[in-house]
């Protein structure tokens, strides 16, 4: 019985064992046979693979670091390595609203880089030099001039203390602030940061602080251009931080007028710098007017103003070649292309005859109406970052 047992069981793997270098032959013999143009598909693919592969390790190796390699002694010796440079891939920043409506591509005697320009004789409401003024747009922090004027005309005690909430943070465009919360500032120190260095926290602690908090207060803001007849222009907050907040060249004219009466107002925007203490430390602020802090300018009034969809803003009044102008500038074309294209309008006004000047103040320009109005473009604009 034992014997007879072995004897099947190496019978048994004694044919596997055939089967298996007969399946064996087969196969060898199969790739043998194989086309040619298969096989060097195959090749070129596992070629194509290793080369993917040593290109993936050439670009790392090329990113990561650069070595630089001397002979020292008949040895090879590594003396820097630093790495290699990167090449930053450009993003176009998104267009302001006047850029997406084509204003800067108005042709204009001065070729200004402002897409929106108003030159005003402050005395005679006689316009001297204009482009794209009627133009509804975003107007940034320029808003905080109107808040200025409600804040006075409201007759609010200006020592009362008034104290940064977590209600001042900016929701809008995620901005930052000096004024940390938990600072308290007497109103007139607030009003002096929203006016001279466009502070945002301030401006919101001004709005929120009127009677009935701050829907009271835009409230009065939109009731007080009314009375200006400002019929082109809408408020919504009182830091300027939101596009909603829209005017025209024509109604800032008025605005800047109306706070021009105000001496406070006068002052406080005029002011080159000021220190507060806050939270038992001094801060240092600055005017964001380059011309107010330069000195060469005779400046009675003035606000700046900076949001994505409105493009840098400026509106002064000033005195130049012996007359009293309100200059709006919106929307214009890097940081200071604003206060370029002030001196370019100086130096014309400077220069130019005066018959050559003059031209009627329209009393109620409109750019409301309509589906393809600037307000109506307005609302369909993406909102931007600082």
């Amino acid at each position: 019985m034992p014997r007879s047992f072995d004897s099947l069981f190496s019978r048994y793997f004694s044919a596997m064992r055939l089967a298996s270098l007969a399946a064996s032959a087969f196969v060898s013999l199969a790739l043998c046979t194989v086309p040619t143009g298969e096989a060097n598909a195959a090749t070129n693919t596992s070629s194509a693979k290793k080369h993917v592969k040593a290109t993936k390790s050439t670009k790392v190796a090329k990113t990561s670091s650069r070595k630089v390699i001397v002979l020292k002694n008949g040895k090879r010796q590594v003396v820097a390595e630093a790495a290699a440079p990167v090449r930053a891939s450009f993003t176009p920043a998104r267009p302001s609203l006047g850029q997406a409506m084509g204003l800067h591509q108005t042709e204009d005697a001065l070729s200004l880089r402002s897409g929106v320009a108003l030159v005003m004789d402050q005395g005679t409401n006689e316009v001297l030099y204009q482009k794209n003024a009627t133009a509804v747009l975003p107007i940034a922090s320029i808003t905080k001039l109107m808040t200025a004027v409600v804040v006075m005309d409201a007759h609010l005690p200006m020592d009362e203390v008034l104290t940064i909430t977590e209600e001042d943070r900016d929701t809008e465009k995620h901005s930052g602030s000096r004024l940390r919360f938990g600072a308290q500032l007497p109103r007139q120190e607030m009003l002096l940061l929203a006016l001279m260095s466009s502070e945002n926290r301030a401006a919101s602690v001004l709005g929120r602080s009127y009677p009935g908090g701050l829907p009271a207060f835009v409230q009065a803001m939109n009731r007080k251009a009314h009375e200006l007849g400002m019929n082109d222009s809408h408020f919504v907050d009182s830091n300027g931080l939101s596009s909603s907040n829209v005017s025209s060249a024509m109604d800032l004219v008025r605005l800047v007028n109306a706070a021009y009466r105000n001496p406070t107002i006068r002052e406080f925007s005029t002011e080159t710098e000021h220190e507060v203490s806050v939270l038992g430390r001094p801060l240092h602020y600055v005017s964001t007017n380059r011309l107010v802090r330069g000195g060469n300018w005779d400046i009675g009034l003035q606000k700046t103003g900076f949001i994505t969809e409105a493009g840098q803003c400026l509106v002064m009044q000033a005195r130049v070649n012996g007359r009293n102008v309100v200059m709006v500038f919106l929307d214009a074309v890097g940081k200071l292309s604003r206060f370029a294209d002030a001196n370019r309008v100086r130096e014309w006004l400077e220069h130019v005859p005066a018959a050559q000047q003059p031209h009627p103040f329209p009393a109620q320009p409109s750019l409301t109406q309509g589906r393809n109005t600037p307000t109506a473009m307005l609302a369909s604009h993406p909102a931007g970052g600082v």
